[in-house]
């Protein structure tokens, strides 16, 4: 497991997959039929553990302070620091077991199990598994 640093707060827009995990696939042929990703952007999933069950949002970076107003989304932030990171390579045939690798990254003793977990996807082959690190105290 590696980590990563992401220095400064990654500005997102999207919605919250009502029918997680089953309309995950959906909202993101929703995004990228209506988001290009020609010019290099990402897209992100965002997923929290809430006493109402799993919240999960697919999102795509902003390019501009605003843009996702225009296709009538929510806005999100992803936290700046450091992550926990594991690259999934041909991720696509491997969607059911994302989820374990996730678990696997919160028996880390470094994981801060508070934080939203984050998938990067860069590429139809490539995405990236990040679970935010604990602060350091002092």
């Amino acid at each position: 497991m590696e980590t990563e640093v992401l220095e400064n707060v990654l500005p997102v827009f999207g919605f919250q997959v009502k029918t997680f995990p089953m309309g995950i696939k959906e909202a993101f042929d929703e995004l990228t039929t209506r988001i290009s990703a020609e010019d290099g952007r990402f897209y992100y999933g965002i997923s929290e553990c809430t006493k109402d069950g799993i919240v999960y949002i697919a999102a795509a970076a902003e390019k501009f302070e605003g843009e996702g107003d225009q296709y009538g989304y929510q806005h999100f932030l992803i936290e700046k620091g450091e992550y926990l990171a594991v690259t999934v390579l041909d991720w696509l045939c491997k969607t059911d077991s994302i989820k374990d690798v996730f678990v696997e990254m919160f028996t880390d003793a470094r994981a801060d199990r508070s934080k939203p977990c984050v998938e990067i996807y860069k590429s139809d082959d490539e995405m990236v598994c990040l679970v935010k690190t604990l602060e350091a105290r002092d």
